[in-house]
């Protein structure tokens, strides 16, 4: 089996705002090739020892498999709540053109030396 060269990166946050945020860095810093909002969704989830329910929007990111762990770190540095949802799922399948541009957007320059 070959390993994913892209990766689909999720996390919610309580604001429309706060997903653009968590976009607009994670993009901007080259960790993701691109990100998708989606929202408002009712969540029901359980914290602090009591059923919750809340609106949540989800940002979905699309990143290379040699910057998924450097975006999921600046998400949960960025992120409004203490402990968010980070989760990435490999893309099974997607065109060679599209992982080709995703892994070019997301090489990271190599340090000065």
């Amino acid at each position: 089996m070959t390993a994913a060269r892209v990766w689909s990166v999720t996390s919610t946050t309580p604001t429309q705002a706060d997903a653009l945020t968590l976009a607009r860095v994670a993009v901007d810093e080259r960790l993701a090739a691109g990100a998708e909002i989606t929202g408002p969704a009712i969540s029901v989830f359980w914290h602090l020892g009591e059923l919750g329910e809340g609106e949540e929007w989800r940002v979905t990111l699309r990143t290379s498999s040699s910057s998924r762990d450097a975006l999921a770190a600046r998400l949960a540095d960025l992120h409004p709540w203490d402990s968010p949802e980070v989760s990435a799922a490999p893309v099974a399948w997607c065109a060679e053109s599209y992982a080709d541009w995703v892994e070019r957007t997301t090489a990271q320059p190599e340090a000065a030396g």
